[in-house]
């Protein structure tokens, strides 16, 4: 359950029983509990809506709310095939998809596929029945339902970029015939994200406030939106949608560690985060699991996984004025260098890499999101989706693709300045389009939810591809880069999926 929803967490349960999972599954048998909600009596007020949208941005957290499925299963899903990190090979979780070794049976996935159609089963339910709920004036349904299509588009986005051929569904099927519907095109879902968006970010608030600080807003499905023009290279139309979110009142904040350690949660560098709380009461878990994930073995940790050679070698290069590693390095991993530092719970104080060489399992770690906390390691802080470094980097991205090229070297900039490094200057079109994509995004943007294997994705399959992803990792020394096959560039259709729904195509080369 999301922090900014918590007071409807009592009846969640309840909730989840009546709008359920909508997958291409055989979860459809389950009897709904009629002792606690039915469907004529729960869609009646203005908290049942409220509900009703809690669980669907519930699904970011996984189809179960698990926090282990979010990051063992879900994120290393998304994480694991980059160039930017290696895993550790004494842990299962995401293996065989690091090494290119996996199945249609892979967990990882099942887990992003059966997620997303959780929240976009709950969205097209409220889609459904909040146009018809008297008790809601005309504007809050216009909010909740410009939500609702904003987080069915960003489901749909995790599908359409993980899968391609997914099936379209947008309205909430109860009769049995309907529930194994066969598969759309990719253009088709992008065409879908797009309406959805363009329709969301005309209902959607500029900003929420009080306990509903961090609803998705306009801002964040605009932003959305300009990356789904980005990944379908329509470079005209990602400047604009883009250029309308840098025009809105973010800005970057001035530590850039502050978006890591729950100092600055919703804040101006926000565009969009899956909430956390921390809460344990009444049997709730509501927390994550990065700062024990990539915590060293030595500081209590578990260490799941590594920044690569390549991208440690690549943050080297990223130097302030005196031709030291810049702050957002330091900031993002612990390494060997007479500057970097790391928490240590053993001795409750940030430790000198030096200081603790000898006892480290591996040379290198992650250091986003791994700080002080007092409980056990899991922790309410939120992760981020969209942040304003983010967009300011794929606004320079659109701008250079448009030919404007010193407009981009500016926007860029910005991001440089903020982390400390030195500001770029006299790049080529050629030049800046390499800098922004093996440099610029990993240094900045390392180990986030769901951004560096997708980078790679889109650079692969765009209209006007220039690289190869498997290229790319060969160069950048990616472990079992040797393994990949084209089929790899998207997940396999779950056999779980096809093996229920016989209109099922599994993707190539599967």
């Amino acid at each position: 359950m999301i922090k900014i929803m918590k007071e409807s967490k009592l009846i969640l349960v309840a909730v989840l029983a009546l709008i359920g999972m909508y997958s291409c599954s055989d979860d459809f048998i389950e009897v709904e509990n009629r002792e606690v909600l039915t469907e004529s009596s729960f869609w009646q007020t203005e908290d049942h809506a409220l509900q009703a949208l809690t669980a669907t941005y519930a699904a970011l957290h996984s189809s179960s709310g698990s926090k282990w499925a979010f990051f063992e299963e879900i994120y290393t899903a998304m994480a694991y095939k980059a160039d930017d990190m290696v895993n550790n090979t004494a842990e299962t979780y995401s293996r065989s998809l690091a090494s290119f070794t996996n199945t249609t049976e892979e967990s990882g996935p099942f887990n992003i596929w059966r997620s997303a159609y959780a929240g976009i089963g709950r969205a097209n339910q409220i889609l459904q029945q909040v146009p018809n709920m008297e008790a809601l004036s005309q504007e809050s349904k216009d909010v909740i339902m410009g939500e609702a299509k904003f987080l069915r588009a960003y489901y749909y986005f995790w599908l359409v970029t993980g899968f391609e051929n997914v099936p379209l569904v947008t309205t909430y099927e109860v009769d049995p015939d309907n529930l194994f519907p066969g598969q759309a095109t990719p253009a088709e879902v992008w065409a879908q994200i797009e309406t959805d968006l363009s329709e969301a970010e005309s209902a959607m608030l500029v900003a929420h406030s009080g306990e509903w600080i961090g609803r998705a807003t306009q801002g964040a499905a605009k932003a959305l939106l300009g990356k789904a023009y980005l990944f379908q290279e329509k470079w005209s139309q990602a400047e604009a949608k883009l250029a309308e979110v840098v025009a809105m009142d973010y800005a970057l904040l001035e530590n850039y560690a502050d978006n890591f350690n729950g100092s600055a949660e919703n804040g101006s560098e926000s565009v969009f985060e899956i909430q956390f709380t921390g809460d344990r009461a009444n049997g709730n878990d509501e927390r994550q699991v990065f700062n024990f994930e990539v915590s060293p073995y030595a500081f209590g940790g578990w260490e799941l996984f590594y920044p690569s050679q390549w991208l440690v070698d690549e943050m080297r290069t990223d130097v302030d004025g005196i031709g030291d590693p810049s702050e957002r390095v330091y900031a993002s991993i612990f390494f060997d260098d007479p500057g970097s530092q790391m928490y240590s719970r053993d001795s409750d104080t940030e430790v000198a890499y030096g200081d603790v060489a000898g006892e480290l399992n591996h040379p290198k770690y992650f250091k986003k999101y791994s700080f002080n906390e007092d409980t056990n390691f899991y922790n309410g802080t939120n992760i981020t989706i969209i942040r304003f470094a983010d967009v300011l980097l794929m606004y320079a991205e659109a701008l250079n693709e448009n030919g404007k090229t010193a407009e981009a070297i500016v926007e860029v900039n910005k991001v440089r300045e903020r982390g400390g490094a030195v500001p770029l200057a006299g790049l080529s079109q050629s030049e800046l389009r390499t800098q922004i994509r093996h440099h610029e995004r990993p240094v900045e943007l390392s180990m986030e939810f769901g951004i560096r294997w997708f980078d790679l994705y889109r650079w692969q399959r765009g209209s006007t591809a220039t690289e190869s992803i498997q290229t790319t990792l060969e160069n950048h020394g990616k472990p079992f880069a040797e393994n990949f096959q084209d089929k790899h560039i998207l997940y396999p259709i779950p056999l779980q999926e096809i093996n229920i729904n016989e209109n099922l195509d599994q993707n190539p080369g599967w």
